[in-house]
């Protein structure tokens, strides 16, 4: 079983920072896959990002790209999202979600982080 806490949402304002943690319980935390989603309301759940075992492999959505950066700490079992020069089109609730590296669906889900951008 894999627990997942995210972490550092909040209200700031356009062209701000925020950087979100998804701390994970479980052993073997290198053997998952970490990707963060949102979901703004009356819009479907969209990925932001994604990182493989040894951050070696990893994604950032295009409409993050060069302002979103994700990374992890497996000595902390945290995956961390960078988030700069945010818009209110960054508004959403944030999700972090764990598979593990040799299955296709993520079974593992955070209960999210509210990210609030103001104009």
């Amino acid at each position: 079983q894999v627990q997942l806490v995210e972490s550092g949402g909040g209200l700031v304002q356009t062209g701000g920072s925020l950087r979100l943690s998804c701390a994970a319980s479980v052993s073997r935390f290198n053997l998952y896959y970490i990707a963060w989603f949102r979901q703004a309301p009356g819009k479907e759940r969209e990925s932001v990002a994604g990182i493989g075992r040894t951050a070696h492999v990893s994604y950032v959505a295009d409409s993050a790209k060069g302002r979103f950066t994700i990374s992890r700490d497996n000595a902390k079992n945290t995956v961390y999202l960078q988030m700069n020069d945010l818009t209110p089109d960054d508004t959403a609730v944030y999700y972090c979600a764990a598979r593990f590296f040799s299955v296709n669906d993520y079974a593992y889900w955070g209960q999210g982080t509210q990210v609030t951008v103001s104009s």
